[in-house]
């Protein structure tokens, strides 16, 4: 266990953590940035942004490219680092707990920074398959499937965005969604169309999954005729990659000790949850808008709202 009190743990090193980690380490407060992946979250695996105020590319430019100096200006103003996952928190105490599989960390405030994750795809034997053919982070796992073919459930924006990053990787690509037609927008729309290695099969769902180790069999069934489909790997190629981005959730590790409302964390305008100490921004909290520009406001606040807290309890 790390014996350290920090005066503020960050839970997360997305755009929100690192904008809060920046904040409360030119503030002068001791800072632990807790990230179990790699910094950025979903902004990290977006290959092409425009709409972010300041960009030095104004033409567009990557979800790496932006995070980067924001990942540099944390550690220029002292923020301690650790990767691990947490699983359980303790706020009942003035002292704050977080405890992961590598250990437990101790703080006077936290922000709770862990954006939406991925749903599960909802398909039979799909944790048989989790590691072994079945991703959920295309950043994570794509260049295990280089050349290889690559399915994608889901429709909306954010499978978008990850069939594109993928298909840098896969030989092949075929994107599986329910819908008659993809949820995006137009100049999305016209990205996939124009992509080579992408299609599109709409008005289907994933049922069931197959294989001797690894994923090689999928089987897909028509939402209006009902009739079933078994995808096989190529022979040569031994398995496939199956990528599901269904939607978001936000983690359940704080149901019944934070606010909750649809699965997401309620904060004031300070970013203030009902645990005094403990705040939440970005995606995880309950917001109109989920975007880089509003997630970092939010750490911002977050973190200067941390130091005011801190001065009333020493």
């Amino acid at each position: 266990m790390d014996s350290k009190i920090y005066d503020v743990m960050i839970l997360g090193g997305g755009p929100a953590g690192l904008a809060a980690g920046l904040y409360a380490g030119r503030s002068k407060l001791s800072v632990l940035i807790i990230e179990k992946g790699i910094d950025g979250g979903q902004i990290a695996i977006t290959h092409d942004i425009e709409n972010y105020p300041g960009q030095p590319k104004v033409d567009g430019m990557s979800g790496q490219e932006l995070v980067a100096p924001m990942t540099a200006q944390c550690k220029k103003f002292g923020c301690e680092r650790v990767s691990d996952t947490i699983t359980a928190c303790d706020f009942s105490g003035t002292i704050k707990k977080l405890i992961g599989s590598k250990g437990e960390y101790l703080a006077k405030s936290v922000i709770v920074c862990t954006g939406a994750m991925t749903r599960s795809i909802g398909c039979k034997n799909e944790a048989k398959y989790v590691g072994k053919g079945v991703s959920y982070c295309a950043v994570c796992d794509a260049n295990f499937f280089e050349d290889f073919e690559i399915y994608v459930v889901g429709g909306n924006g954010i499978a978008a965005e990850e069939s594109l990053y993928l298909s840098k990787y896969a030989r092949k690509l075929t994107m599986l969604h329910k819908g008659s037609s993809l949820a995006v927008t137009p100049a999305m729309k016209q990205e996939i169309e124009e992509n080579p290695k992408i299609n599109v099969m709409c008005d289907v769902v994933v049922e069931d999954l197959g294989g001797d180790e690894l994923l090689s069999e999928i089987v897909i069934r028509n939402v209006k005729t009902g009739e079933l489909t078994t995808l096989t790997a190529d022979e040569e190629d031994g398995f496939f990659g199956l990528f599901g981005f269904t939607g978001k959730k936000t983690t359940g590790m704080f149901d019944g000790i934070l606010d909750m409302e649809g699965g997401y964390i309620k904060t004031n305008e300070k970013m203030e949850t009902n645990v005094p100490g403990v705040y939440a921004a970005g995606d995880v909290r309950v917001t109109p808008l989920r975007q880089v520009v509003t997630a970092c406001a939010d750490g911002a606040i977050a973190a200067m709202q941390c130091g005011k807290y801190i001065n009333t309890i020493k």
